[in-house]
């Protein structure tokens, strides 16, 4: 199994460039800036803390200037000016002749914007739906390619790679999944709620991927683990598994790779991305 060297993490102060709607609960938000030369990264699942404005500020509220001590500078901020932190996944970067990070994409799901939904949109969903060019944010990320925010890390054994995700991880898991070299078996499962966030994949793996939609208001809540649970896997000696989304699900499969699949619970990286009923920052009160 490979390690990841303990890297440090930086600001970083950007703009966005360009937005690009995926479909309804996806949209693609590209930012570029200056202190992109900085930024580095070889993970395909890199995780990023985004720092978002409330509306009517120019700029996210983030006290960087106070080094390792800006976390409880921030916190000390009054809610309505500090800035709105949020956790997600790089979905794609871009580099010049010079290898320099140039662009970064960052895809947002977009929770309750659309009108007459059941559940209120967070500020991060209100943010990206109406992100336009110009608009600042600041990125705490890597500034070494090789760091303990990356997850996906298959032994160089694997012989079969196997990987489920909600919306939220779906954006990693097609990152991965472009990436994986020519030869690699994968069996994917992709689960969004329209027939229309379904994106089309292009990968040199031996990969077989399965959107599963929850447009029918009368979708299982274990729809996940229904398909997994039958779902015929091609022999392998040493697989390894990726799991990742609304963490009671991801606890759902992991149980059902390590417990009924008898996959070594080693070779299983799961990754609860949010939690069904809480916010990210009761998420944070709790841990």
């Amino acid at each position: 199994m490979t390690t990841a060297v303990a890297a440090p993490f930086r600001f970083f102060s950007l703009q966005v460039v360009r937005t690009r709607r995926l479909g309804p609960s996806l949209t693609r938000v590209t930012f570029a800036g200056p202190d992109l030369r900085a930024f580095h990264s070889d993970g395909l699942d890199q995780s990023l803390s985004l720092f978002l404005p409330h509306p009517g500020q120019p700029e996210p509220a983030v006290p960087i200037e106070r080094g390792e001590g800006w976390w409880q500078a921030w916190r000390e901020l009054p809610d309505d000016v500090r800035a709105v932190m949020r956790s997600y996944t790089l979905r794609a970067l871009r580099r010049d002749a010079h290898g320099t990070t140039t662009e970064i994409d960052i895809d947002f799901v977009l929770h309750g914007v659309e009108p007459g939904a059941a559940v209120q949109a967070g500020p991060a969903s209100r943010w990206a739906a109406d992100a336009a060019p110009g608009d600042r944010v600041v990125l705490l990320g890597p500034a070494v390619a090789d760091n303990r925010a990356i997850r996906f890390r298959p032994p160089e054994d694997t012989d079969l790679v196997v990987i489920w995700g909600d919306e939220t991880a779906v954006p990693a898991a097609t990152a991965i999944v472009e990436s994986l070299p020519a030869g690699t078996r994968a069996r994917v499962w992709l689960e969004v709620p329209h027939a229309e966030d379904v994106q089309d994949l292009a990968t040199a793996a031996d990969a077989e991927v399965t959107w599963l939609v929850r447009d029918d208001a009368g979708t299982p809540a274990d729809l996940a683990l229904r398909a997994l649970q039958d779902a015929r896997l091609p022999p392998a000696q040493h697989p390894y598994v990726w799991i990742a989304g609304e963490a009671g699900r991801v606890r759902g499969l992991r149980r059902h790779f390590v417990g009924e699949r008898g996959v070594d619970r080693r070779r299983v990286t799961f990754v609860g991305y949010w939690r069904q009923g809480l916010t990210e920052e009761q998420l944070r009160e709790e841990s």
